[in-house]
């Protein structure tokens, strides 16, 4: 099983371009690459799904745990809105478990434009 993704040139591609991005990221990066994976392997899950694809729809979630987590242990305790942060993070990760035994679209749909809208507005402040 997890020969194919060795072999796999997109995920090999993706392998890459994911560890030089977090090279040379700093904290504001982190967070949006950390948004962009949850969003990304959200919809690559999905899509495995409608094509009966469970090697990849597992690979997909668990990027988007790993990201999920990633993030809920990046979170800066001394900022006010830490609290909301950390529920919002171990919410989204606990969905994402669950449809890893029981797979729902729509509640994975819902997750991936959450984060989308989040990911937006953080890139619309730091442009702002």
């Amino acid at each position: 099983m997890l020969h194919h993704h060795r072999n796999d040139p997109s995920e090999a591609y993706r392998r890459v371009d994911f560890d030089a991005r977090v090279r040379g990221a700093d904290s504001r990066q982190l967070v949006d690459l950390c948004l962009e994976q949850v969003i990304g392997s959200i919809g690559r899950a999905i899509h495995a799904q409608h094509r009966a694809d469970n090697q990849a729809k597992s690979a997909a979630l668990t990027r988007a745990v790993s990201a999920l987590t990633a993030l809920q242990m990046g979170v800066d305790m001394s900022n006010p809105t830490a609290g909301a942060l950390v529920q919002l993070y171990q919410s989204a990760r606990n969905a994402v478990l669950d449809c890893v035994t029981r797979f729902d679209a729509d509640k994975l749909a819902v997750i991936r434009q959450d984060f989308t809208e989040i990911r937006e507005a953080m890139m619309h402040s730091i442009a702002g």
